[in-house]
């Protein structure tokens, strides 16, 4: 069995009184209810870092996508948080192709899959959550091939008309949606996830991508905290896990 991912180690300044974690918003033109509740968070949340877990937009395939209107909505108010705090982004299985280009433009900075938080002498390991969900093994291989360098060199250097020709047949094709998204039953392996939790020295675990917030142990002195996924379009949910140094809770979004 191979190892547990090497995780990527964020230290929290001492001074932050507050981390927000946030993923599945599912940003997109058709969802304008649900973007103004995440830049209305953004703009006013006391909190001192926003940490997004993956799938901020709908799909995302490529940078180029920054220069459509709805886009640049979205980078003006990643952009304009980061000027008073930090913004951690961390891709999913939405957004995957994000690159530098929006990276520097919207001021955020780069969370690797997983990412090892250490706040207030407290150790958390963040992941989208998608690697963890190891018994839909048709999305785990294709998730190989997305993640591979040379796939994604290959599918940038198409028109971006025929990328999002791509996207558009993913969102109508239900089997392209889900071999994209994964089984909606599956949830993370509960043993892969101890085993990365061991490797990282950590007994918490953060993720997304099953849209099923909630917390509850994964095995002896172990804890999961899963994000909900947002929607104030046709649904009524959009939650954010807040980390103070009294520990976890879960608030509504700020306004």
């Amino acid at each position: 069995m191979a190892g547990a991912p090497a995780a990527f180690d964020f230290v929290a300044p001492a001074h932050w009184r507050a981390i927000d974690f946030i993923s599945d918003l599912h940003l997109g033109a058709a969802l304008p209810r649900t973007f103004d509740a995440c830049a209305a968070h953004l703009r006013t949340t006391p909190a001192d870092a926003v940490f997004i877990l993956g799938d901020l937009f709908e799909l995302w395939v490529g940078d180029e996508m920054r220069e459509r209107a709805f886009e640049r909505r979205c980078v003006d108010a990643l952009a304009g948080a980061a000027r008073r705090l930090t913004i951690g982004f961390m891709a999913g299985n939405r957004d995957f192709l994000v690159g530098a280009d929006l990276m520097c433009d919207s001021g955020m900075i780069r969370l690797p899959d997983p990412t090892r938080l250490d706040a207030w002498g407290r150790v958390v390991l963040l992941s989208h959550g998608d690697a963890l969900c190891l018994a839909d093994r048709d999305y785990q291989a294709f998730r190989r091939q997305v993640r591979d360098a040379a796939w994604q060199s290959a599918f940038l250097a198409r028109p971006l008309a025929e990328r999002l020709a791509v996207a558009a047949e993913v969102r109508s094709a239900s089997a392209a949606r889900q071999r994209f998204d994964g089984d909606a039953a599956a949830d993370i392996d509960r043993d892969e996830a101890a085993r990365w939790l061991a490797a990282a020295g950590a007994s918490t675990l953060v993720h997304g991508h099953t849209h099923r917030p909630g917390s509850e142990p994964v095995g002896p002195g172990l804890q999961r905290h899963v994000l909900s996924d947002w929607d104030l379009d046709r649904g009524l949910r959009a939650e954010v896990l807040r980390l103070t140094r009294d520990g976890f809770e879960r608030i509504a979004p700020a306004s």
